[in-house]
């Protein structure tokens, strides 16, 4: 069975109902990713920082996400591209800075994990594991839960089309399909599975055609327009908080970056065509699309780079002057208590990212 197109999933416009107030601060949301995911590649070369995982070129259906979901109270399972969704769920630039120095006030693991593992409690934005996939059955069991609760919320997951080859995937989806769960899952397809292309990860055109199989709507649609990716993703959301079920969603974006700072793409990826997907950028897209309603001007548009680059500056700085984890806490929260030796953890969390100390056993 074919995918949905966006026309025959959505029932009203919803990126009209956004007002000139809320566009504009998802304007500002993504050109500040934009600004802060080219900081960090600039900091990877400069050999300041370990590694770095990028989002450019996947900004559009990222920020849809982020601003079709209810802050605090809707779940949401996170991409490791998906910085401006975390960005529009609350994090703040500072906090990716301080995960990606590995920084003790790094609210996502108190510096333990590889940047891009986000996590922010009160947002319920839920912390993702370095093997991926892990969040799709976990989602899934979430929403089983808030069906079981009768709560009007909603569960959503995203991952690179890749990553919908291994196990977790399917079993999460099919979970979510049988008990028809307030479950959404947002498949970001930019057609590289690090260096494997689309055609050789599956016999069908997206996953979007797999839904049917699940016993729920598979919806292809443009990842890098804003506009479309909102009125998908909102119906969605809308959808499964009043009881009719999960949705599949395929964003077909681009990814504009090798796979990650570790990656090499001009060993697979024909420069030609790269170039041809940068006309598909969704930053430029949604800056005509606000000159064209008038919310903005280049004048405009080069103030507003100036205060996000100031604002970058700021929480780069704040990043490197806050104190790396102690030595002797790398085991807190990895081993019960009283099972290190002469160590014992009395009790550990980060609350903003202060981690408890341990302490000598009697």
């Amino acid at each position: 069975m074919d995918a949905l197109l966006p026309q025959e999933f959505v029932t009203h416009d919803h990126a009209a109902d956004l007002s000139a107030e809320e566009l504009l601060r998802a304007h500002r949301l993504m050109l500040l990713a934009r600004k802060l995911d080219e900081r960090c590649w600039i900091l990877h070369r400069q050999g300041k920082i370990a590694f770095h995982i990028s989002g450019i070129g996947q900004e559009a259906c990222q920020l849809a996400a982020g601003m079709a979901l209810q802050v605090g109270r809707d779940y949401y399972f996170p991409h490791y591209r998906d910085l401006v969704t975390v960005l529009a769920l609350g994090v703040r630039p500072a906090d990716i800075f301080l995960g990606t120095y590995g920084k003790a006030a790094d609210p996502s693991s108190g510096g333990r994990q590889m940047p891009n593992h986000y996590n922010l409690a009160s947002s319920r934005l839920v912390t993702l594991s370095s093997p991926t996939t892990t969040q799709v059955p976990q989602c899934a069991g979430t929403a089983f839960a808030i069906k079981l609760q009768g709560e009007p919320l909603v569960a959503m997951c995203a991952l690179g089309e890749g990553a919908t080859s291994q196990g977790d995937w399917h079993e999460g989806l099919n979970w979510a399909g049988v008990h028809k769960l307030p479950f959404l899952c947002m498949v970001e397809n930019n057609h590289y599975a690090i260096s494997v292309p689309l055609d050789k990860q599956m016999a069908v055109a997206g996953p979007a055609e797999r839904g049917y199989a699940y016993g729920m709507p598979g919806i292809a649609f443009d990842g890098n327009d804003f506009f479309e990716s909102y009125n998908v993703i909102k119906e969605a959301v809308e959808r499964a908080r009043r009881g009719d079920g999960p949705a599949l969603l395929e964003a077909r974006t681009t990814r504009l970056t090798a796979h990650s700072s570790d990656d090499d793409d001009r060993t697979y990826r024909d420069r030609a065509e790269l170039e041809a997907q940068k006309q598909r950028d969704p930053l430029p897209r949604l800056n005509r699309a606000l000159i064209q309603r008038g919310l903005l001007d280049e004048a405009g548009l080069k103030r507003l780079e100036k205060e996000i680059l100031a604002e970058i500056d700021h929480a780069q700085a704040e990043a490197l002057a806050a104190p790396y984890p102690l030595a002797e806490e790398a085991l807190v929260g990895v081993f019960e208590a009283g099972s290190v030796g002469d160590r014992a953890v009395r009790a550990w969390r980060w609350p903003g990212g202060q981690l408890s100390s341990l302490a000598k056993e009697s």
